[in-house]
């Protein structure tokens, strides 16, 4: 099943493109992860962690745009690869936050426990001819409420005026 949007009728020999912006912009956010986690844990650099976090967002928001308006640019490896790298922000973000003391367990829970409930309905799903459940516009904001949301609760944690008021904004993202 392609992603709304997807080019279609591209021809199999694009299809099969390796190199394409999309893909190295995908596996660019899928290098960054132990990055983060590195900045994050062990340097305990939050702006710098933070700074991975912006870019990995604004590099997945880029190769789906790019891969559905330029030519030759959408890919089945970009279709395995796109969805990998948020699965893995979207479960090691919140459990690294959570090691970082910033976010409470529970909510990891929550969050991991409904990627984990998604997955489990990807065998059903294959069964009846379906690879995915389809993308819509509240599952892209609740993506980009969790994008928003977890960055800012980190800048929070600063003792400063102004980070105060991004905690706030990014629980009221988060929840």
């Amino acid at each position: 099943m392609e992603e709304p949007g997807r080019q279609t009728g591209t021809a199999p020999a694009s299809r099969s493109r390796v190199l394409t912006i999309p893909n190295v912009l995908s596996v660019l956010r899928l290098v960054l992860v132990p990055v983060f986690l590195w900045l994050l844990l062990v340097e305990h650099a939050v702006g710098w962690a933070v700074l991975v976090l912006v870019v990995s967002g604004v590099s997945d928001w880029a190769d789906g745009k790019i891969a559905r308006l330029v030519d030759n640019q959408s890919s089945r490896l970009g279709e395995l690869l796109d969805p990998l790298a948020d699965r893995l922000y979207m479960i090691t973000t919140p459990i690294a936050l959570a090691l970082y003391g910033a976010v409470p367990w529970p909510i990891v829970l929550a969050l991991v426990g409904r990627d984990m409930v998604l997955a489990a309905t990807l065998p059903i799903l294959r069964s009846r001819g379906l690879t995915a459940l389809p993308v819509t516009y509240i599952g892209k904001a609740a993506t980009f409420a969790l994008m928003a949301g977890l960055p800012m609760i980190l800048l929070g944690q600063w003792d400063a005026q102004w980070s105060r008021v991004l905690l706030a904004w990014g629980w009221g993202f988060l929840i």
